[in-house]
């Protein structure tokens, strides 16, 4: 508890205040209504004594012959029948005669209504005093006066003292309402707030903000309507979404359709990845319910970038064992049939086997690196034609192919673009003669164009777009298997460089893809991961 006291003992000071507030608005209005009520009262009370003075036959004939002086008794006998009040006669010219107060003698009546003055009668608040004015009038119906009657208006005591009882009980019970409404709202909150004090609530308030902002992994936080109302750091710095809290899911504008359907459920199960800026996440949704409503969501996302290098390391030693095997493979069944040849004693029939076998590879690599001069893609394509040679498919480059020496970071982003390509059609076709995959690269001063056919059954239409969106591969469709993000990464790469990458059908799938010289898109290069 601190100085300013409890959250409970501030509460009820706020709510007494409250009620005193309360209790001053009412007896102002309590006032307001007794000084109107006394005004309406008296006021009638006045335009009545006027009347009767006004009436009587001795102020007439006074007022008529002039004989003021006997004014004087006519007025005091009327102040003492209506108590204490000020009463004054005064001739036409508003010129008093006598009054009650003899200071008031000769002077200038004051009017509350202009026409008083030609015969019309008044009542109202004139000064401090509620006053009723009525002309007088001979027995020949001339005008020959008019008396003016007045009350004094209360004070503010008289006013509160004038009906104490009245006063007293409203007072006692607005008094009593607010008390116990206030002890039993400081109740209400205490128990809402589980008995803690605002600097406790604050205190646990700061250090879940610094766990939050301290863990390494991003965490997201949304409400039924998909409206982001959390985010820590790292899920900020990951998703790189600086000002999203308060925004809905499907009103982010930089999000792809991947992110969207992750973050609203749409996309469900474990360890779904999102790639986003250049990231590879896997992002993990879990509902959050209370009293058995749902009222939201948790979002974790961890960063897989560095995982994923380490994995393409793996693929890369992979396929290099793969194409050694491959080319072992083919290898020993040259050595085979050579050795049988030797067996037979076909000399003749041997060096011609022997020199058609070093013809086609030296064909093949003389047909790359005379089209192809960057080093790096010129050994992928040769490497690739031992995988394939080793499941029956033919891959061959086209004639227009032609590429020159590229900056080492595009040499890369290419590798990676081909080689994606290239394993995604073998993948899609089935092993077995006939099959054949065709690669067309040609560069220009601005870009280089990507496009590999194969003889496939081609993609589906309407998985056109779905197959870069999420990472998807031609294994998924024929053969039941797992997701892959090497596509994916593929348009990520030709959208960062400023490029674009589709598919098309045309006898089988045609990938084409576009990569700029120059990197367009700012943020952290992707790695380059076949699947």
């Amino acid at each position: 508890m601190g100085v300013r006291g409890s959250l409970a003992r501030q509460l009820f000071a706020l709510q007494f205040l409250v009620v005193l507030a309360l209790l001053g608005a009412v007896t102002a209005s309590t006032l307001s209504q007794s000084t109107a009520n006394f005004r309406e009262t008296q006021g009638r009370r006045m335009l009545l004594v006027a009347e009767q003075v006004a009436a009587t036959d001795g102020v007439q004939d006074a007022l008529a012959d002039g004989q003021y002086h006997r004014l004087v008794i006519f007025a005091e006998t009327a102040r003492g029948q209506a108590g204490n009040s000020s009463i004054s006669i005064a001739t036409t010219d508003l010129r008093i005669r006598t009054a009650t107060d003899p200071r008031r003698v000769n002077e200038q009546l004051a009017v509350g209504l202009p026409q008083v003055a030609t015969g019309r009668s008044w009542d109202g608040v004139l000064g401090e005093q509620v006053v009723a004015q009525v002309p007088v009038f001979s027995d020949e119906g001339r005008l020959v006066g008019v008396v003016s009657a007045g009350q004094d208006e209360p004070g503010l005591w008289e006013s509160l003292i004038s009906s104490p009882g009245d006063l007293l009980i409203h007072l006692g019970l607005g008094t009593g309402i607010g008390l116990i409404g206030s002890l039993l709202a400081a109740r209400w909150v205490k128990r809402q707030t589980l008995g803690l004090e605002p600097r406790e609530i604050t205190g646990l308030v700061e250090h879940r903000e610094a766990m939050l902002h301290g863990i390494r992994e991003g965490v997201l936080g949304l409400d039924q309507q998909h409206r982001i109302t959390l985010m820590n750091t790292s899920a900020r710095e990951l998703l790189a979404l600086p000002d999203a809290i308060g925004t809905q899911v499907d009103e982010l504008a930089d999000a792809n359709e991947r992110l969207r359907d992750v973050l609203t459920g749409r996309a469900s199960g474990p360890n779904q990845v999102v790639l986003r800026s250049g990231r590879v996440l896997v992002m993990n949704r879990m509902p959050i319910g209370l009293h058995g409503q749902q009222i939201g969501a948790v979002v974790t996302l961890r960063d897989r970038t560095e995982l994923v290098a380490l994995q393409q390391e793996l693929d890369v030693n992979r396929h290099a064992t793969d194409t050694l095997r491959a080319q072992a493979h083919e290898f020993r069944n040259e050595l085979h049939t050579i050795a049988g040849l030797i067996e037979l004693g076909e000399y003749d029939e041997v060096v011609r086997y022997v020199t058609r076998a070093n013809r086609a590879h030296a064909d093949w690599s003389r047909a790359v690196t005379a089209r192809i001069a960057d080093p790096a893609l010129a050994a992928l394509l040769i490497a690739k034609a031992s995988l394939a040679a080793e499941r029956a498919v033919g891959i061959k480059l086209s004639e227009e192919s032609i590429v020159d020496r590229v900056d080492e970071a595009l040499s890369q982003d290419l590798v990676t673009v081909v080689g994606n390509l290239v394993d995604n059609a073998l993948d899609a076709l089935p092993a077995g003669a006939g099959q054949w995959v065709e690669v067309h690269i040609a560069g220009s001063a601005e870009q280089v164009l990507v496009r590999v056919r194969d003889s496939g059954p081609g993609i589906a239409p309407e998985l056109a777009e779905e197959v870069f969106e999420h990472g998807f591969t031609t294994k998924v469709a024929t053969q039941g298997g797992q997701r892959g993000i090497g596509l994916a990464l593929t348009r990520q790469i030709c959208v960062r460089r400023g490029g674009s990458v589709s598919v098309r059908n045309e006898g089988g799938a045609v990938f084409t893809a576009t990569l700029g010289r120059a990197t367009a898109a700012l943020g952290t290069r992707p790695p380059e991961v076949s699947r």
